[in-house]
């Protein structure tokens, strides 16, 4: 069943000619009288001087102009970055450098590969990659064969930094770790180039290392991009991960104050990382230890320039720079965190401590390594055969695994070709991206007992031909359970980030798994499906289904390309003329799996092409959050000129205002954009003459209500009210074209998000269940205040409509079931009669729902912090909290107590000034910590 060929052979290592020209590496000699390239070779000659270095080799100082850590006074520059690797690979025969690829704002991401001379020839560290993917897959690989790979070959160690923008001080520490690795004599250096090919990625953000932003140009937080890979820097970066499959991988950041984080972790973590990579994780921590110099470990009287591990940075979301490469390579994936209020020569220095401590590690233990390399796949294997999970565990001395992974058989996964085909063929694409083994069904099969996600079980289920067949019978048994799964399975209450990210769940598709061991006839996918299925009369036409964020994605396409398109309201299939399809068009469908059927003449509602206006008024960050992912995907994706249009215009109803068809307004922090009553009435009227305004989570809700668009309010919470980005079930009503080509029942995804009461004057297009359809995965507690309650809705006003959304259907551009609800609404049928119920004046419902009180304002676009306690530990908590904020309010419902502390600007927890020493805080008092949400 597993193809014979390796994977793909690694792409020749380049050089770097400049700051964008990438030439070819030239002049590289063959290895002499055709040794293997990764064979064993002996020790590289050294010396016992620890300054030995190459003269030859230009120093920080002679490029820069100044030393990297010690001394140092500023941080590098891009350019600088760009030209120092540039001249150590001129001047190293250690080193080849290369670009993989370029940022949105079109800077190269530039790396090195650095090792001793014989590994960097292009013929040995082909070599080299090849034999390394190869103890991924023991299907191929003999236990002998990878013996000797572990005994000959070097392990590969990846160094990266500054996925977030502003936090810079790693790529200068690994700029130096670059110079010691291809400038050093030392015995020391020797062992790390012989035993290791060292990957240095300095900047993983460029654009936001200019800007001093956190994020990318388009707003997203790339280390939480990772599975989904939306952006160009994160999914070059993986392509290179897939080339050069690591064992080690250090991901430097920043953080507050003056302290330093390494491993081991906090909890939680997934159950399904390897226990052989969080073994090198922890006994790497020990090496960190041991190099770390300054003040060594925090405690109650050392505060500053000190380390301090099992806190704050867990290993659960699978969006993470460590969880990735942990679950989906195999690698002891790790975060560093450096307080950013130290001066640049110590945070420079400390994080050099670290990177040079992990490197000297993993070559010691290169061999050990590279055999637990072998055994995780193995183990992988067995587990998938066996149709097992690994269980929950957790590292913190004092903690407890409160919540086990569930006794479940999963042999298999099953995606249906029955509706949302074009997603389904998306995620099989970015599973075999990532190495997964996908079949389609070629002959319908019988599955005795399968679990149908939502919750739901069923009996004798035929799987039809066309389904995508997934067993976990492969190596990529973790990554598989660790994206694919229903439910994540967290062991500890303890939320960074998400509770879910269930792929199947995000891009609402059919899918079920069993614990029988079906055998289905199926063929391996090598490539997507999609495209022409056949050839139409020239009078004729294509057709396909505007059911997914794929084909939505290739709707926008062809509007913006110039081609007519109607769509009929009733099955949502989309018609092209036969006449007016390109080979162009035909090649975008079979990239994005669209199925174009051939078909009658084209007939139904012309599709139009929307007049965006994209709201950056009042409230609005344009940096971050769902004003970057609509120029994203909005503008970017779906190709669509978005106009800004600010609080002014639409106070003074200016023609950037006037002059859209559609206005969409972001998230943000206010209940009314800045908009005066003049402007409220300025909106009314626009939307009452055929016009779309979208409103986004909390400020494009509020937005709306306070101008009188709907007759929607805000439920309180209750006090233990936890809904941690999660997926719940949602009824679905068709009486609106929002609602076209969705299913009678589908998932959305909540974090935190306001809870809506029904509409009483549009159609509740989206809402909770109220009986016992009702279904939550991930961590959720009190979810039950959802029950009845609007997720969308869609109110009219004249000849126009408000489409509200609750929750963030645009949320780093992976929930792409949300993605295809936006596009509806953006392509609402101009013909949609007119609701002469609905005026553009404000009516009783809709001027009470305005008048009613704006719920604070708690989580911005994030969430707020939640910590819960025993009732009895409420006085002390608050004792402690106090030194932090006298902000916080607290509840108590039984038997606990929760302490919520607002964060308006929508920080993650990485990011806000003290909770991380709060947290600490309380532990280290004695608090026992029931969960804790930032």
């Amino acid at each position: 069943m597993a193809p014979s060929m390796r994977p793909f052979r690694m792409v020749p290592a380049r050089r770097l000619a400049g700051a964008a020209a990438i030439t070819l590496l030239l002049g590289m000699l063959p290895l002499p009288g055709g040794t293997p390239a990764a064979s064993a070779a002996p020790p590289s000659r050294c010396s016992d001087d620890p300054a030995a270095r190459l003269g030859t080799v230009p120093t920080p100082e002679n490029v820069l102009g100044f030393p990297l850590g010690a001394g140092q006074e500023r941080v590098v520059t891009n350019d600088e970055v760009r030209t120092y690797l540039g001249a150590v690979d001129r001047a190293s025969n250690r080193v080849v450098t290369g670009v993989m690829t370029t940022s949105v704002l079109g800077q190269p991401l530039p790396y090195a590969v650095v090792s001793n001379e014989r590994h960097v020839r292009p013929a040995a560290l082909r070599e080299i990659a090849d034999d390394v993917r190869d103890l991924r897959d023991p299907r191929r690989t003999s236990a002998r064969t990878a013996a000797r790979t572990a005994k000959d070959s070097p392990a590969i160690v990846w160094v990266t930094a500054n996925v977030h923008g502003g936090e810079k001080s790693g790529a200068d520490a690994a700029l130096k770790t670059l110079y010691e690795l291809a400038a050093g004599l030392s015995c020391e250096v020797a062992k790390r180039n012989d035993n290791l090919v060292t990957i240095i990625v300095p900047t993983q953000n460029p654009d936001g290392r200019d800007a001093t932003r956190r994020q990318n140009e388009f707003g997203f937080d790339l280390n939480r991009d990772w599975f989904a890979r939306t952006q160009q820097e994160t999914d070059g970066k993986l392509e290179l991960l897939r080339r050069y499959p690591p064992q080690v991988f250090i991901d430097a950041h920043e953080m507050g104050g003056r302290q330093y984080f390494f491993p081991p972790n906090a909890d939680p973590i997934h159950h399904e990382i390897a226990g052989e990579a969080v073994d090198w994780i922890n006994r790497i921590g020990e090496a960190n230890k041991a190099g770390f110099g300054f003040n060594g470990a925090c405690d109650e009287t050392v505060t500053t320039e000190c380390y301090f591990n099992y806190d704050t940075y867990d290993m659960f979301f699978m969006g993470y720079g460590d969880t990735v490469p942990t679950t989906g390579f195999g690698a002891a994936g790790m975060t560093y965190e450096k307080g950013s209020a130290s001066a640049v020569a110590d945070r420079v220095q400390q994080q050099f401590h670290t990177q040079w401590s992990t490197l000297g590690w993993a070559a010691t233990n290169k061999r050990e390594v590279l055999d637990g390399y072998f055994d995780i796949w193995t183990d992988a294997l067995a587990q998938g055969r066996a149709g097992a999970l690994e269980p929950n565990e957790v590292v913190q001395p004092t903690n407890e695994v409160q919540f086990p992974v569930p006794a479940l058989t999963i042999r298999s996964y099953f995606l249906l070709p029955d509706r949302q085909l074009a997603d389904v063929r998306q995620l099989v694409e970015r599973l075999r991206r990532m190495d997964v083994e996908v079949y389609e069904v070629q002959k319908p099969t019988r599955v005795p007992t399968a679990r149908v996600f939502g919750g739901r079980s069923a009996t004798n289920v035929t799987v039809p031909k066309g389904a995508y067949w997934i067993p976990m019978d492969q190596p990529q048994k973790h990554w598989i359970q660790a994206i694919m799964g229903e439910d994540p399975y967290v062991p500890f209450p303890y939320f960074y980030d998400v509770s879910s990210w269930s792929n199947p769940l995000l891009m609402g598709v059919n899918t079920l798994y069993t614990a029988d061991a079906v055998r289905p006839r199926a063929d391996l996918v090598r490539k997507v499906s999609g495209g022409r299925a056949g050839a139409a009369w020239p009078w004729g036409s294509y057709t396909y289904p505007l059911d997914s964020a794929a084909a939505a994605e290739f709707t926008f396409t062809l509007l913006g390309r110039g081609v007519p398109l109607v769509r009929d309201l009733a099955t949502s299939r989309v018609a092209i003329p036969a006449a007016k399809l390109s080979r162009s068009h035909d090649e975008l469908a079979r990239k994005l799996g669209v199925t174009l059927t051939p078909g009658g003449r084209p007939a139904g509602t012309r599709l139009d092409l929307p007049d965006m206006g994209l709201f950056q008024g009042t409230g609005i960050s344009t940096t971050s959050g769902s004003h970057g992912e609509a120029r994203y995907v909005l503008g970017k994706r779906w190709g669509l000129d978005l106009t800004p249009v600010t609080t002014a215009d639409i106070n003074d109803n200016t023609e950037a205002f006037t002059g859209r068809t559609v206005l969409l307004v972001p998230d943000g922090s206010s209940a009314t954009g800045g908009l005066t009553a003049a402007g409220q009435a300025n909106l009314r009227d626009w939307i009452g003459q055929g016009h779309t305004y979208l409103g986004l989570r909390n400020e494009g809700t509020r937005v709306a209500r306070a101008a009188g668009l709907t007759s929607t309010t805000e439920k309180t919470k209750p006090a233990d009210y936890l809904v941690i980005g999660s997926h719940l079930r949602v009824d679905v009503d068709h009486n609106s074209p929002v609602a076209l080509g969705r299913p009678a029942e589908d998932f959305e995804f909540n974090n935190s998000d306001p809870i809506l009461t029904p509409s009483t004057t549009g159609t509740n297009v989206l809402t909770y269940p109220t009986g016992d359809t009702f279904w939550a995965n991930g961590y959720t507690v009190g979810a039950e205040a959802l029950k009845g309650t609007a997720a969308v809705v869609d109110e009219p006003t004249g000849a126009g409509r408000a489409v509200l959304f609750a929750f963030n259907p645009l949320f780093r551009a992976y929930n792409e079931s949300g993605l295809h609800l936006v596009a509806n609404a953006l392509l609402y049928p101009t013909t949609a009669a007119s609701d002469a119920r609905r005026p553009a004046g404000v009516d009783a419902a809709r001027a009470s729902a305005a008048a009613a009180p704006v719920t604070a304002d708690l989580g911005g676009g994030w969430r707020p912090i939640t910590i819960q306690v025993a009732a009895g530990d409420l006085p002390r908590t608050q004792a402690i909290v106090e030194r932090f904020t006298t902000d916080a309010q607290a509840s108590a419902k039984n038997g606990s107590a929760y302490v919520v502390i607002p964060n308006p600007q929508g920080l993650q927890a990485d990011e806000h000034p003290f909770v991380r020493d709060l947290v600490r805080a309380l532990r280290s008092a004695g608090v026992p910590l029931r969960s804790v949400v930032a």
